[in-house]
């Protein structure tokens, strides 16, 4: 099994940057496919961020391509959200996520942590 803890939330200004982390603990952090999936108020949780074994492939939702990035880090064992040019419509509990597949899907996601509040405010 793998653990994962995210830290970095909060609230933050319409247009302004915050950037979440994730440890993760536990398996080899580097056997594992990482996302970050966010859910908002009466809403499903949905994919955000994808990045590959080495970190060489990305994916983005639509909604947030062009404003956040993911990157990890393989001897610190950690995965990283940074976003930018906030809105309001990404105030959400995120959650990172992983998986032994190359996926978008929630269902595909093993392990997940247990989440951080995002704020962002008009």
């Amino acid at each position: 099994q793998v653990q994962l803890v995210e830290s970095g939330g909060g609230l933050v200004q319409t247009g302004g940057s915050l950037t979440l982390s994730c440890a993760a603990s536990g398996r080899p952090f580097s056997r594992y496919r990482m996302a970050w999936f966010r859910q908002a108020p009466g809403r499903e949780r949905a994919f955000v961020a994808y990045i590959s074994l080495s970190g060489g492939a990305t994916s983005y939702a639509a909604s947030v391509k062009g404003r956040f990035t993911i990157s990890r880090d393989n001897v610190k064992n950690t995965v990283s959200l940074h976003m930018n040019n906030m809105k309001p419509e990404d105030t959400a509990v995120y959650y990172c996520a992983a998986s032994d597949r190359d996926s978008n899907s929630r269902s595909d996601y093993n392990y997940w942590g247990q989440g951080t509040q995002v704020t962002v405010s008009s």
